[in-house]
């Protein structure tokens, strides 16, 4: 059996950030297809609208952290649009390549905007936004940066904060294999998918960094499949 007594130190091969080409195309459009299937994008969804509810403010600004090829912007702007409400939904991520495509995908849709950038930076800058996004993101850090990257995430957001990471469990491990061979993974989406759920959390481990940071007003649940919704909430009331 795996041991998941603690997060791997292992280094995925999607983390390097001058990757390009068609098999990281695929991996990130599996990804996201495995996502949305599982309901991945509706534990976010749930996060920003829980944030939204006693916002008075029809207009927000958005930051997706490590955005992927924009398949949850992409989602928040099809429920913006049914709601009502407009959204102005950014997407940052290390590698120039999967901004390109994610630009591509998200071409008909004019408060979707993009741009490469490194977090630690782009954290540092002046900018604000309502709500920040770390969809399947957090993970790819140690422990000293992902403290690091929440305070700064708090410090920058004025509603709150939404996290949608992976639950690291033996039952998520041998599930991913399935699945692997269900949607026919290459072998790079196959071994940082098992990569990555080794550098999930507990939720010990959450909670670990809640009282580190002294985090008062949030919460951390666990969704399926297999992954913790931990919503901060920054907005005094």
């Amino acid at each position: 059996m795996i041991n998941t007594s603690h997060r791997s130190q292992a280094i995925e091969m999607m983390d390097d950030f001058g990757m390009e080409g068609e098999i990281l195309r695929d991996a990130l459009d599996k990804i996201a297809k495995i996502n949305q299937l599982l309901g991945g994008n509706k534990v976010t969804l749930q996060g920003v609208k829980q944030l939204i509810q006693t916002n008075s403010k029809t207009s927000m600004r958005i930051l997706d952290v490590g955005c992927g090829n924009g398949d949850m912007l992409r989602t928040l702007a099809d429920f913006a649009a049914r709601q009502g409400l407009t959204l102005d939904l950014l997407g940052i991520d290390a590698n120039p390549y999967t901004v390109q495509h994610a630009e591509k995908l998200s071409k008909d849709y004019k408060n979707i905007h993009y741009h490469t950038a490194n977090v630690f930076e782009e954290i540092g800058k002046e900018n604000t936004y309502d709500i920040i996004l770390c969809t399947l993101t957090l993970h790819h850090f140690t422990d000293q940066e992902i403290l690091f990257l929440l305070g700064g995430f708090t410090q920058k957001s004025r509603l709150g904060v939404v996290i949608n990471d992976l639950h690291r469990s033996t039952a998520a491990y041998y599930l991913f294999k399935a699945l692997c061979f269900v949607f026919r993974l290459n072998d790079m989406s196959r071994e940082d998918g098992l990569i990555s759920i080794l550098k999930g959390f507990k939720k010990r481990d959450l909670q670990n960094f809640s009282r580190q940071l002294h985090l008062k007003n949030e919460r951390i649940q666990w969704k399926w499949a297999f992954r913790y919704q931990w919503i901060i909430k920054t907005y005094e009331h």
